[in-house]
């Protein structure tokens, strides 16, 4: 198979209480961080009016669905007490979910927070750790009936770029996905409701990254919707040779090679410049 013929067409994703339906371009999944220290934009949406102003933008921008975390993953990275990460998010979620329809999902790795979230409104869990760092998690997704994604990544973000080594990076993630996907199944977590996640920047070096990105793919063989998270990243500025360049323009031509690989959902910063950049590929295709 290559990227641009014969792509498996898995064309929507099951949340709680809907099913996101992709259609001329990749669903968008606008990025709210209400953290202080994002390797983006941390501090900047840290209080809950200026996060929650964010992410109404970013609706109104297009997204289809709204990603609120309050647990730093970047590089070195610690985490925080549980009290503090439901401090941060759960006034963003309860207010973005009474005041738009965009469905909100929780990024986060602990079920005490995924709890609260649906409580309030949550349609989907989205945990780096691929639900497999609370024990609590998958029984939690599994009763909630939600969406989940689940992530590849190597060690924890404390740890995660400290040589991180592969036998075949995009062999081995495969591998790890499919492997969650079973269990979660197995669980009772239905197949239509999972996203898989390779993990950009997550246990990874440059060429691991590239890899990945250019056999996006071959993730529509594990029979879930794929879900890529590379906007922002590191290795934008790495493959321009400038670390302070502004990565926007970086982060839409890999959309546009993730959009010719059938990619389903795009977690990205910028979702105006993104959306209209796709548009405007489809319809000069």
């Amino acid at each position: 198979m290559s990227p641009q013929q014969d792509l498996p067409r898995i064309d929507r994703w099951q949340l709680r209480t809907r099913t996101l339906v992709v259609g001329r371009i990749p669903l968008l999944m606008g990025v709210v961080n209400v953290t202080p220290d994002s390797f983006s934009d941390g501090g900047r949406f840290l209080e809950p009016v200026a996060a929650v102003a964010q992410g109404l933008r970013l609706a109104a921008e297009g997204a289809d669905l709204l990603d609120v975390g309050g647990q730093s993953t970047r590089p070195g990275s610690r985490p925080i007490p549980a009290e503090e990460e439901l401090r941060r998010v759960m006034p963003v979620v309860a207010a973005l979910c009474a005041q738009t329809s965009v469905p909100v999902s929780i990024d986060t790795c602990r079920a005490a927070v995924a709890r609260e979230a649906l409580a309030a409104g949550a349609e989907v869990l989205n945990d780096v750790t691929a639900l497999g760092g609370d024990p609590e998690m998958v029984p939690l997704a599994a009763e909630g009936g939600c969406g989940v994604c689940a992530m590849h990544m190597q060690g924890t973000p404390q740890t995660m770029q400290q040589a991180p080594r592969y036998d075949d990076v995009v062999e081995d993630v495969l591998r790890y996905l499919g492997e969650r996907r079973d269990a979660l199944i197995a669980a009772g977590i239905a197949r239509p409701r999972i996203a898989l996640d390779p993990g950009i920047g997550f246990g990874k070096t440059l060429q691991h990254n590239l890899a990945l990105l250019s056999h996006a793919w071959r993730l529509h063989d594990l029979g879930c919707a794929v879900l890529v998270g590379h906007s922002r990243k590191r290795f934008i500025g790495e493959v321009l040779g400038d670390p302070a360049a502004d990565r926007t323009a970086g982060t839409i031509g890999v959309a546009v090679s993730l959009v010719r690989q059938g990619v389903q959902v795009l977690r990205v910063h910028d979702v105006a410049a993104v959306r209209q950049a796709l548009l405007l590929h489809e319809a000069s295709r």
